[in-house]
């Protein structure tokens, strides 16, 4: 008796093992990576002379600077001559600093409490250039910025996460066209993180092991959806996908808190990071993207079995009503044909 052959369907629903979320893979509907460089994007108009974030004559509270690798000592109260890279407070914070929470309800059923946390501007100083455009020293800059800005603010009352993220492009919410970085600090920890320290947890205490390391293992073996690595850091096209071309970059080594990351992490982080910020703007011509940093929260609590990492997601489709109604995501293009692309643009 013959057996079947196998056909491949024209779409995949694929699980994510941390999140448990099913994502579409749309393959039926698939776009050759060409085609996401061709799209044409919004950009937006504001000339350098006249970005608040090029011109801070009128900042006079800046957090922290930094000149080609070293922290800058300035007066309180005035903007230091010399600067790459400045930290400045949020002139329209979401969330203010408070000293007290103050819950409280309204009626029976609601509940409300102060939205304090602190909210700052990491900006660089180019007008012009962004990730992509950087060397690694030049990134690694960010990175020193993000931790210790990190390190600083943990130490504040009331803050139990803090969130890094940055906005690139106008589909990607980036209010000014400046590269500028967002860190806010909460008292709460947002759900999606939530639910990936539980099911990390429960993978742990199931088989006594990291669910991203376990991932990343099987990611260095089978080499589909590796962009690229280095000694200590992995950038891949996740299995399940959430959009085309989203990256994570982890490290290698298991490690639950960013901010105590080394120098040589660092390095290798800003590495990696480089190159895929290059591959992705080489491969979809300059796309609007988002980043954001998850790492274990910093409320005292031990999250050892949890694996910090970097997601960068380019902005290639808008969530229609499926997606929201259902928190579904659909991706119309492979991860493994997404990371065979972004490897591909390396080579140029």
């Amino acid at each position: 008796m013959k057996s079947e052959k196998k056909t491949k369907f024209p779409s995949e629903l694929r699980f994510d093992l941390v999140s448990k979320d099913w994502v579409i893979i749309a393959t039926g509907r698939a776009r050759r990576p060409g085609f996401y460089k061709k799209r044409k994007r919004a950009k937006s108009k504001v000339l350098q002379k006249d970005c608040p974030f090029y011109n801070l004559e009128n900042q006079k509270r800046p957090v922290l600077a930094y000149f080609k690798g070293k922290e800058v000592l300035f007066k309180i109260g005035e903007i230091p001559k010399k600067w790459t890279t400045i930290v400045i407070p949020n002139k329209y914070p979401a969330l203010l600093p408070y000293s007290k929470l103050e819950e409280r309800k309204e009626g029976k059923f609601y509940k409300i409490m102060n939205a304090i946390g602190f909210a700052e501007l990491v900006l660089v100083k180019d007008h012009k250039k962004h990730f992509p455009h950087f060397e690694t020293s030049q990134i690694k800059e960010v990175f020193d910025v993000y931790q210790k800005r990190y390190l600083d603010l943990m130490k504040k009352k009331f803050v139990n996460y803090i969130s890094i993220f940055h906005n690139h492009g106008i589909e990607a919410g980036a209010s000014q066209p400046h590269p500028h970085s967002q860190i806010i600090t909460t008292p709460l920890i947002d759900l999606d993180l939530r639910k990936a320290l539980t099911n990390s947890n429960n993978y742990f205490k199931k088989n006594k092991k990291c669910i991203y390391c376990e991932m990343n293992l099987w990611e260095q073996k089978v080499k589909k959806r590796i962009v690229f690595e280095n000694d200590l850091f992995l950038a891949i096209c996740p299995f399940a996908s959430k959009a085309a071309f989203e990256v994570i970059i982890s490290p290698k080594r298991h490690l639950a808190y960013f901010e105590k990351i080394n120098g040589d992490e660092k390095e290798q982080l800003s590495e990696a990071f480089g190159k895929v910020m290059k591959a992705l703007y080489r491969g979809l011509s300059d796309p609007a993207y988002n980043f954001y940093l998850h790492t274990a929260p910093c409320d005292g609590k031990d999250y050892s079995y949890y694996h910090w990492h970097w997601t960068v997601l380019p902005k290639t489709a808008i969530p229609a009503g499926f997606e929201i109604g259902t928190r579904m995501e659909i991706s119309t293009i492979e991860p493994e044909k997404a990371a065979e692309y972004l490897r591909a643009q390396l080579k140029k």
